[in-house]
């Protein structure tokens, strides 16, 4: 039996210059693939609660989205497709994704507007399942990934990245966070591949691009709790190791998957933006973020402590109103 594959990935309305990159490389894995039981599911935000649209029409925008996923749909990919009007976090699609998913498919992928995803997904995903669907049903996966903020992340830097050094403000090198890499130079490291290199990772360590589950352990409760309202990596992988903390991480330690978090066209047409140069200076000046950032922090430490209680965007609202955080 072919294994069935749901990706979902949400797109908010400024990521419109990016999320081509990111939907060509869906396609090549899809092309790729012997196997082409597999939804593409997005969600299209149009909410401009947190940001306001400058420079260009959101019917230019949503015009632009609908014909992006008509050639997609024309090409003969199967597509799931959907508006969101309200404030819709990446946290409030990916819980949703794997609650909608869970009872149609075996496998759910996460997504990202600033991933590329690497062209072997849906081929070395499928032979995993197909060998490990009847030993532990209950599983997780992820791929390498470039050098991250600390050495915390080494267990799933790709083998290629481990030797190189981490220097924050580093937009020049291949090995980067801050780095922009290309499909074409993301083949030339998997196309080396012979032979895969899996590792079980544990504790459970991942962030949320391409992030790879089975439908088994998200029947057993494994997902994002409601109250992480806006981040969801952390919370996501407190509920694995609370819920199933023996479930395996099987980890391709040398497919790379592209991580374009720092992209300099990631908030493209956004007012009061368009003279600070740096992605994260951009989503720092604003007055919500770090106040919804450091709120999300402290729900996922406390997720499982009875006396905390979750904040929400009320909360944030009512901060940012005040000119102060707690």
């Amino acid at each position: 039996m072919k294994t069935k594959f749901a990706i979902g990935c949400l797109v908010q309305w400024y990521e419109i210059e990016i999320i081509e990159e990111y939907i060509d490389s869906l396609k090549d894995a899809i092309d790729y693939s012997e196997n082409k039981d597999i939804i593409l599911d997005f969600t299209f935000v149009t909410n401009q609660d947190l940001e306001k649209i400058k420079g260009m029409s959101m019917i230019d925008i949503v015009a632009r989205w609908r014909s992006i996923m008509k050639s997609l749909k024309e090409d003969g990919y199967t597509v799931k497709e959907r508006f969101e009007y309200k404030l819709h976090t990446i946290a409030d699609y990916r819980r949703q994704f794997l609650e909608e998913y869970h009872n149609q498919v075996d496998v759910l992928i996460q997504g990202e507007s600033d991933a590329l995803m690497p062209k072997q997904t849906f081929t070395v995903l499928d032979m995993l399942h197909q060998q490990v669907k009847d030993s532990t049903p209950k599983y997780i996966a992820t791929f390498g990934i470039n050098k991250m903020w600390d050495s915390s992340w080494e267990p799933l830097e790709h083998i290629e990245f481990t030797d190189k050094p981490f220097i924050h403000d580093d937009c020049e090198n291949w090995w980067s966070i801050r780095y922009t890499m290309t499909q074409n130079e993301m083949n030339e490291f998997n196309d080396k591949v012979d032979e895969l290199d899996i590792v079980n990772i544990k504790p459970h360590k991942f962030n949320g691009c391409g992030f790879t589950i089975s439908s088994d352990a998200v029947k057993a409760g494994v997902n994002i709790p409601r109250g992480a309202f806006f981040i969801d990596d952390t919370a996501l992988q407190s509920m694995a190791r609370k819920i199933l903390p023996d479930m395996p991480q099987y980890h391709f330690r040398n497919i790379l998957i592209v991580h374009n978090r720092k992209h300099p066209k990631k908030r493209s047409h956004i007012l009061n933006e368009e003279d600070i140069q740096y992605i994260d200076d951009k989503r720092k000046s604003t007055d919500w973020y770090n106040i919804a950032n450091e709120f999300c922090k402290i729900n996922d430490h406390n997720i499982f402590n009875p006396s905390h209680r979750f904040y929400t965007w009320n909360d944030v609202w009512e901060h940012v109103n005040n000119k102060k955080i707690k």
